[in-house]
């Protein structure tokens, strides 16, 4: 069994960082990505605030950016996806799905989260027949067509611009009277009536269709009015859930399942830092991230240090 200096999982813009500045340090690092790396930001059409593109840069352009960094570096990248974390400071074993074993000193947990589902019935049975979490991916299906996007955060605001200049007719459905996102974002989509209809204080109660999305029965939270609209898409966005399943049971998280760090990165467990979506924060985005996994190397770097001192 290999022993690395250090294991990153998650090859999003924070575990990238990590495992960036980690080999720069001299450490032999193995980076676990389970997809293609770039995590989230490969379902971003474009990124209009990230330092250093002020005319904005494509989310896949950036990801390509990102995994381009690490070119030349000695940088391991096992395949498959981590199954378990175990062991203590100095010797925790990372185990995969294919029962392959790696050994590390420490490990840096940068796995990101997950689109939340919103938990109706028939929701499951319609994801890619009608309902989707990634406009990026599904958009084009739906051209000219009448499609829903849910939600009120950033997420739900970005995506339905990008969509307004695909569909025939979106409907922003929120479950508060006022937003979360930008404000520039809200401008833009109020700038658009012929285009888009916002339906503030309202909430999804059931989906309608068989093998195919036909309609949403919504609720109005407010007045208690119910309504059906006919569309034939609807985009999910309302929060994150953490990829977490594979972490040691004490490891300290919050009420949502995020993982609690100290402002340097360390958890709960000595000897594994977390960094990126997956930490229990306020702003989850990809400088963010890309700054929790720089912190998050350094302060593994210095705890190997002291291993070895």
């Amino acid at each position: 069994m290999k022993l690395h200096d250090a294991v990153v999982i998650g090859g999003g813009p924070a575990g990238i960082t990590a495992a960036l500045y980690l080999a720069r340090s001299g450490c032999s690092v193995a980076l676990f990505e389970q997809l293609t790396p770039g995590g989230q930001v490969l379902q971003t059409e474009s990124l209009e605030n990230y330092p250093g593109y002020p005319q904005g840069i494509k989310g896949y352009e950036l990801a390509d950016l990102f995994t381009a960094h690490l070119e030349g570096l000695n940088i391991d990248r096992p395949a498959g996806a981590v199954e378990s974390v175990s062991g203590t400071a100095g010797r925790f074993i990372v185990r995969t799905d294919g029962g392959e074993e790696n050994a590390a000193r420490a490990v840096l947990v940068c796995s990101g989260a997950r689109h939340r589902q919103l938990g109706l019935d028939n929701e499951d049975k319609l994801v890619g027949r009608g309902v989707s979490y990634c406009a990026l991916c599904d958009g084009n299906f739906f051209r000219d067509q009448t499609v829903a996007v849910v939600g009120g955060g950033n997420a739900a605001l970005e995506e339905s611009l990008y969509l307004a200049n695909i569909v025939g007719k979106l409907h922003l459905i929120h479950r508060r009277d006022g937003f979360r996102g930008l404000k520039v974002y809200q401008d833009r989509l109020e700038s658009m009536p012929d285009k888009v209809q916002i339906h503030r204080s309202t909430v999804i109660t059931s989906l309608e269709g068989e093998g195919q999305l036909t309609g949403l029965n919504l609720r109005n939270v407010q007045s208690g009015a119910e309504e059906y609209l006919p569309v034939d898409g609807l985009f999910v966005y309302v929060g994150f859930a953490p990829v977490t399943s594979f972490l040691p049971a004490e490891l300290q998280r919050d009420d949502q399942g995020f993982i609690v760090t100290d402002t340097e990165m360390r958890t709960s467990i000595a000897g594994i830092f977390a960094a990126g979506d997956i930490r229990s924060k306020l702003c989850r985005q990809a400088i963010t991230a890309a700054g929790d996994g720089a912190t998050a190397a350094q302060a593994a770097f210095v705890f190997l240090e002291q291993l070895h001192a």
